[in-house]
């Protein structure tokens, strides 16, 4: 058969169908690839603690390990949301360069805390036990840090964000019922009313923690 035979097959099979059957089977078939790629929560936070584990039973040193344990929460953690949520309604009263200098602050005040913490351990050993799906944007992965002969079993649930299926960020940890974010927000909150509101006192909180 020839191109031009072939090319007249087309367009006949193309009329027969209409082109909003053609637009809507495309549009199906879009939607099912896009969630082939899909990572669910539960396999994305087993997944990040694996990582983080080979790291932390690593004989690398600790300025190592917080060096790699940073380059896993800047791909696994929303920093900008959660940077926002612990500002709560003084995020408002914020103009758009004192938002750029918080969250910059915000982002190494965060990965300086949360590597150096993690960095203490050596063997971390978390196990994923279940998913609960909060709704579209958010579920609930609960895991355990196992027990070993210095430390008790530790319940640690991650709230993740899951609005991109292709690409789930961790929002929140809450460990044995406590919300590090909530908790996070407290503390801002606490320096900002005790200065009548200046962002500039809160910053300087920030960078001398960044600092030292």
């Amino acid at each position: 058969m020839t191109v031009t035979g072939k090319k007249s097959i087309i367009n006949l099979y193309i009329k027969s169908m209409g082109h909003k059957k053609i637009i809507y089977i495309i549009f199906i078939y879009l939607i099912s690839l896009s969630n082939t790629y899909s990572i669910e929560a539960d396999i994305f936070i087993q997944s990040t603690v694996n990582n983080a584990s080979k790291i932390l039973s690593s004989d690398s040193s600790k300025l190592k390990k917080m060096s790699e344990l940073r380059s896993i929460a800047k791909d696994s953690v929303d920093i900008k949301g959660i940077g926002y949520y612990t500002l709560g309604a003084f995020r408002k009263t914020l103009d758009k360069k004192q938002k750029i200098e918080y969250l910059n602050l915000f982002e190494d005040y965060f990965l300086k805390s949360f590597a150096s913490r993690l960095a203490e351990y050596t063997n971390a050993e978390i196990s994923v036990n279940s998913k609960e799906i909060i709704n579209q944007n958010y579920t609930i992965v609960r895991s355990v840090l196992k027990s070993t002969d210095q430390r008790p079993e530790v319940r640690i649930d991650w709230r993740v964000y899951t609005k991109d299926s292709n690409n789930p960020l961790i929002r929140d940890l809450i460990i044995e019922g406590l919300s590090l974010a909530r908790t996070q927000k407290e503390e801002f909150a606490s320096i900002l009313n005790s200065n009548d509101a200046d962002i500039k006192e809160l910053f300087k909180v920030l960078e001398k923690f960044i600092n030292n």
